[in-house]
C-alpha cells in the first residue's frame, strides 16, 4: 500500500471518525429535530451544493479556456461535494454542525445519481475520449458515510446523554485536537501528492481558487439573502467550498482511469485546506452569544 493509500484509506478516515465522535457530543436530538422543522437552510444548502456548484465549476472550465483533460478533472470535483472534513472545519467555526453533518449525509447519496449524469454530459461536451460507464458502488458509498460519520455521531451524542458533564468538560479539548488533526492531515495530504500539486498549481491554480471562493462566497451570500443565521451561514459557507476531494480522485484514477483528471482535485485540495484554515483561525476564536 503506497503513503497515498495509507493516508486516504486508514488515517484520514480514522482521523475522521475520531473527530466526528467528539462531534456528536456536542450534539443533542434537538439540533436535528429544529432542522426538519425549520428545513430553509437545508434547502439553501442542498441548492448550492448540487446546483450552483456545478454550474460555477462548468463556467469557469470554459471561461479559463481548459484543456478537455484539465476541464474534466474540475467538473469532477464539482460533482463530489460535502464530505467529513467540512464537518470538521464547521465544529472549528463554531458553526451549525448538526445542518454540517446533515447536508453531508443528504448530499452524499444524492450525488450517487448526480455524478454519473453530469460526467456523462461533461465527458460529451469536452470531447474527452474514454470507455468508461459511470457507476458509483451505492452500497460501499452508504457504508462509507455510515462508518466515517453517522456511526461516531451516534457514539458522541450516546455519551452526551448519559456521561452530559464529561462531554461538555471535553468540547474544548475536542475542539482543539480537531484543529491539531486538520493541521496533520495537510500536511500528510501535500506530502503525500507533492508532485501532482505542484503540476496542478502551474496549470489550474488559479480555476481551483477562483472555485474555492466564489462556492464559498455564493454559500455566504445565499444563507444570509434567506436571513439565516451566522451559525447556518457558517455552515453552507463551509460545505459550499469543501469538497469531498477523495471521492473525486477515485473517480479520477479508479473509474475514469485518468490521473492527469486528479491534478485539478489536488490543486483544489490544497486551497480548500487553505481557506477552510483561515476561516477556523478568524471564526473559532469569536465568542457565541448565549442562546
Amino acid at each position: 500500500m503506497s503513503s497515498t493509500e495509507i493516508i486516504s484509506k486508514v488515517f484520514l478516515p480514522l482521523s475522521l471518525a475520531i473527530i466526528m465522535f467528539g462531534m456528536g457530543m456536542t450534539l443533542v436530538p434537538k439540533d436535528f429535530s429544529r432542522i426538519i422543522k425549520f428545513p430553509k437552510a437545508v434547502l439553501v444548502g442542498l441548492t448550492n451544493q448540487l446546483i450552483f456548484l456545478p454550474i460555477i465549476g462548468f463556467l469557469l472550465a470554459i471561461t479559463f479556456d481548459l484543456n478537455p483533460t484539465m476541464a474534466v478533472g474540475l467538473m469532477i470535483l464539482a460533482t463530489c461535494p460535502g464530505g467529513p472534513t467540512s464537518n470538521l472545519i464547521t465544529q472549528v467555526c463554531k458553526g451549525n454542525i448538526a445542518l454540517s453533518v446533515t447536508l453531508t449525509a443528504i448530499t452524499s447519496i444524492i450525488s450517487i445519481l448526480t455524478i454519473p449524469f453530469i460526467l456523462s454530459y461533461v465527458l460529451d461536451y469536452f470531447g474527452t475520449e474514454t470507455n468508461a460507464t459511470i457507476k458509483l458502488p451505492i452500497l460501499d458509498t452508504i457504508l462509507q458515510i455510515m462508518v466515517i460519520t453517522v456511526i461516531p455521531i451516534s457514539i458522541g451524542m450516546l455519551v452526551r446523554k448519559f456521561k452530559t458533564s464529561f462531554a461538555k468538560r471535553m468540547e474544548r479539548p475536542m475542539r482543539l485536537a480537531s484543529t491539531l488533526i486538520f493541521i496533520l492531515v495537510f500536511i500528510a495530504v501535500i506530502a503525500a501528492n507533492f508532485e501532482m500539486i505542484g503540476t496542478g498549481m502551474k496549470e489550474v491554480g488559479l480555476v481551483t481558487l477562483a472555485l474555492n471562493i466564489l462556492t464559498m462566497g455564493i454559500g455566504y451570500l445565499t444563507a444570509r439573502l434567506f436571513q439565516l443565521d451566522l451559525k447556518n451561514a457558517i455552515s453552507i459557507t463551509v460545505e459550499s467550498g469543501i469538497q469531498n476531494g477523495t471521492l473525486a480522485f477515485v473517480i479520477a484514477t479508479t473509474i475514469l482511469k485518468n490521473v492527469e483528471m486528479g491534478i485539478p482535485i489536488g490543486a483544489y485540495s490544497v486551497w480548500m485546506f487553505v481557506t477552510g484554515g483561515v476561516l477556523m483561525w478568524q471564526l473559532g476564536k469569536r465568542k457565541e452569544a448565549k442562546s
